[in-house]
């Protein structure tokens, strides 16, 4: 082995194994100081091309503010709540200011064109400031492929379970498209389960989704396309709901679907089964809101729902659109009755459930509609002076037969639409009411928020004074003024105040179904504060670990 020229005299340099003893010569190498050897700190290279930047916890799941917008009815409102559940639940925090959200979720609705032109200026505005974004509801369901949907994060109108997934994806750079049907034995059910967590929009209602799709073609209607054919969630996980809504305070519950009487027929149940199981569980001082049916399957069970209706737990309210009173415009729109059947329905009810309230819907200029045939329609407003009616203007919804179908001049259209609005505002429904008593349950703050809103059996809107001791009650009232839309009460006395036979509702934006675990304003601070312990005793050991190497080198 060659010998080493770092020494003052050249001396062989033995192998490891041979190590120095006692025994060993005193004029060995190894006994002699080694003059010419020196420590040296190692030092650490810190090329910022090799530094990696940190962003707080921007990256950390679950921790990132969502905004939520929904258009549309009340199972798109529902949709919303449960994804805002989730979220919530998973340590997002839910805020209403939009701007200082990281990512937008928009749920949309495809009835009518304005709704959807209000959902693509929302996408633009979010683009414009560079919001990450995850669009839900019938539109991309309808028509996934649409230009201005493309390169976002879609979930579909079945998979709002996984909304979590999806928008945990899409804050990290990635396009999600999540749809598909939720199944059970081949066959379609109702959607994600019901008993998801969810943040109420208003804790005192609890909105319930039986079923979704419908058994119609109607050749005007787009909702078709998005929430398919009809998928009837089982009664007890209706049943089981609504009772877990009780027990968070909940005093009234909304039955909603795209079409309420169609309910069952795929399952073989029928609606009255499902509502005698509800009002079971409705405690005292609660109530039940029936949603939207559509005549047909209404009238198979009208002796059974005239019932339920005069429940005293259950509103005298039912929502039955016609749409139109001339056969040939039912025909060509394939409604599947005729404007007798709709008589049918609607005196069968006002003459065994007395004061009912029956609301309907419209939609003047359909492309096959003449003077005569929109004449009928008005003879049928005429007639039953309806306190409550939606009147739409006919949209050619993409997809559509009808939007293949010649359109009616736009202003006759609106000529139409201005003559059918006209009579209905020339008539009063509710003068009769002066001077009544009625017990009311209130819920709501009015839009001007000037007062607290209550509904009398019948579901009349009815304002009374803002005061705490009202709200989730039911509050006895004189009626001492009446409105187009409105009934005004008179508080008879405060000792007529009954509290509802439920526990105090849960608090604005807590997170129903999850009282066990984190709720929503504690979930993100939990896992904020889990994560930068975490950071910090790893930094601590990085440190230390560091620390010794540089011991170890010097040694």
């Amino acid at each position: 082995m060659p010998a080493s020229s770092g020494c003052e005299k050249d001396v062989d340099v033995a192998d490891i194994e041979d190590m120095i003893s006692k025994d060993t010569s005193s004029d060995d190498i190894r006994h002699q100081p080694h003059k010419h050897v020196t420590t040296r700190a190692k030092k650490i290279v810190t090329s910022s091309k090799f530094q990696e930047q940190v962003h707080g916890d921007s990256h950390i799941p679950g921790t990132q503010k969502i905004f939520v917008k929904t258009w549309g009815c009340s199972h798109n409102n529902s949709d919303s709540e449960y994804m805002a559940g989730q979220l919530a639940s998973y340590g997002y925090k839910i805020v209403d200011n939009k701007e200082s959200a990281d990512l937008w979720l928009l749920n949309s609705c495809t009835v009518k064109n304005p709704a959807e032109d209000h959902f693509r200026n929302e996408i633009t505005k979010a683009r414009q400031l560079d919001k990450k974004m995850v669009v839900a509801g019938c539109v991309p369901q309808g028509q996934p492929r649409a230009d201005f949907l493309k390169g976002l994060s879609v979930i579909g109108v079945q998979q709002i379970d996984r909304v979590t997934e999806v928008v945990e994806e899409t804050l990290k750079g990635n396009s999600v498209r999540l749809f598909g049907q939720k199944k059970e034995s081949g066959k379609k059910t109702g959607g994600a389960a019901l008993s998801l967590p969810k943040i109420r929009k208003n804790p005192l209602i609890e909105i319930i989704a039986i079923n979704t799709g419908c058994l119609n073609q109607c050749t005007y209607c787009k909702t078709k396309h998005a929430r398919g054919e009809l998928g009837s969630y089982k009664p007890e996980e209706i049943v089981a709901r609504a009772k877990q809504s009780f027990e968070e305070g909940v005093v009234e519950i909304w039955l909603t679907s795209e079409d309420l009487g169609a309910y069952g027929h795929d399952i073989g149940v029928t609606l009255p089964e499902l509502l005698w199981q509800l009002v079971e569980v409705i405690p005292e001082g609660a109530r039940m809101r029936l949603g939207m049916t559509n005549p047909p399957y209404i009238l198979e069970h009208l002796e059974e729902i005239a019932k339920v209706l005069k429940h005293p737990r259950v509103y005298a309210f039912l929502h039955v659109p016609v749409q139109s009173a001339s056969d040939s415009v039912l025909m060509d729109m394939r409604r599947e009755y005729c404007q007798a059947d709709f008589r049918q329905v609607a005196d069968y009810l006002k003459t065994n459930v007395p004061g009912v309230t029956i609301a309907t819907d419209l939609i003047c200029g359909f492309p096959t509609e003449t003077e005569e045939d929109f004449k009928e329609t008005m003879q049928l407003v005429e007639d039953y002076r309806f306190p409550s009616l939606f009147i739409n203007q006919f949209f050619p919804r993409p997809g559509t037969p009808a939007a293949k179908m010649p359109r009616i001049p736009p202003p006759q259209v609106k000529k139409r639409t201005k003559a059918v609005s006209e009579l209905f505002h020339s008539y009063r429904t509710y003068d009769h009411k002066m001077g009544e008593t009625q017990d009311v349950l209130v819920t709501e703050i009015s839009h001007d928020k000037q007062y607290y809103v209550g509904h009398n059996k019948f579901y009349d809107q009815v304002l009374v004074p803002q005061d705490e001791d009202f709200m989730g009650k039911l509050v006895r009232v004189e009626i001492v003024e009446t409105g187009k839309h409105f009934l005004k009460g008179r508080v008879v006395s405060k000792e007529e105040i009954t509290q509802p036979s439920v526990p105090p509702p849960l608090k604005k934006g807590q997170v129903s179904g999850i009282s066990d675990t984190v709720q929503v304003n504690q979930g993100s601070d939990f896992v904020k504060q889990t994560f930068k312990f975490l950071s910090l005793a790893c930094l601590v050991l990085a440190i230390a670990w560091r620390l010794q190497s540089i011991v170890l080198s010097a040694t």
